[in-house]
């Protein structure tokens, strides 16, 4: 009988988690679907959800941390992290599974993209290959970077320490981000500073997906190609100058011979 009583206390303990295991099964399973639909939104190659399923290693890293990410919330590290190892061996893509990542997050290409601990991402974020967010102290606390919704990561960008990303920010390719960034600010170069001005807001009509964190045309170019603009006007103005040289230089070789033949005369 003290057996009996006992298997109806356990049944009914199942019966009372039952609810809250399915709910978050729902939510890891809707948190995926998100994934899968940002992947058509921000990417032209895909081509149906079987591929994007089958082929799309981005993808595969999400399945992957998602419940290490549960389990490492519950307690269970070793668990947590033997599963984000298997994730980082099958597809290049290394995410600690204390990492805090929101929905509909889309990384491109994915090989040696790196996401550390304390990170906190938020809602349509996209990274591209290379990408590391990482630390620069021991501390055991908050030490790596947060990157509100919205934002977008070049490929091989390092955005190190425990600051964060405003919402809208872009990160160019290579950029080096060791501060602070404001929202849709769009920050390139090694260290990374601000490159034109920032705009939160973007057009109605401006619905194309930044790729690479590049938008071109709107004054926020590479520094390196401002550089070959001044050098190319500079040079412009060099040969013009050498130009109005040599033509005086004609002309007073002309008077020069004209004075010459009248004394001769």
């Amino acid at each position: 009988m003290r057996q009996g009583a006992w298997n109806r206390v356990a049944v009914s303990r199942k019966r009372r988690r039952s609810p809250g295991v399915y709910r978050r099964r729902e939510t890891m399973f809707k948190s995926l679907k998100d994934d899968i639909d940002a992947v058509f939104a921000r990417d032209p190659a895909a081509r149906s959800r079987i591929e994007v399923v089958l082929c799309y290693p981005g993808i595969h890293a999400l399945v992957f941390h998602r419940p290490a990410h549960a389990l490492w919330r519950r307690g269970w590290t070793l668990a947590a992290r033997f599963l984000s190892q298997w994730g980082r061996f099958m597809t290049g893509i290394e995410i600690h599974p204390g990492a805090r990542i929101g929905r509909r997050f889309f990384i491109d290409h994915g090989m040696g993209v790196v996401i550390g601990e304390t990170t906190e991402i938020g809602d349509d974020v996209t990274l591209y290959q290379g990408v590391t967010l990482g630390g620069v102290s021991l501390n055991p606390g908050k030490r790596h970077p947060t990157l509100e919704d919205g934002v977008v990561v070049g490929a091989n960008a390092l955005v190190l320490g425990p600051f964060t990303v405003g919402k809208g920010a872009r990160i160019g390719s290579n950029a080096v981000v060791l501060k602070e960034v404001p929202p849709g600010a769009t920050m390139v170069g090694m260290a990374a500073r601000i490159a034109g001005p920032a705009a939160v807001r973007r057009a109605p009509e401006d619905d194309c997906f930044p790729a690479y964190a590049t938008a071109p045309g709107n004054g926020t170019e590479h520094p390196l190609l401002r550089t070959i603009d001044r050098l190319s006007a500079r040079l412009e103005a060099l040969e013009h100058r050498l130009l109005e040289q040599e033509e005086r230089r004609e002309r007073g070789t002309q008077d020069g011979a004209g004075e010459a033949e009248r004394a001769a005369v």
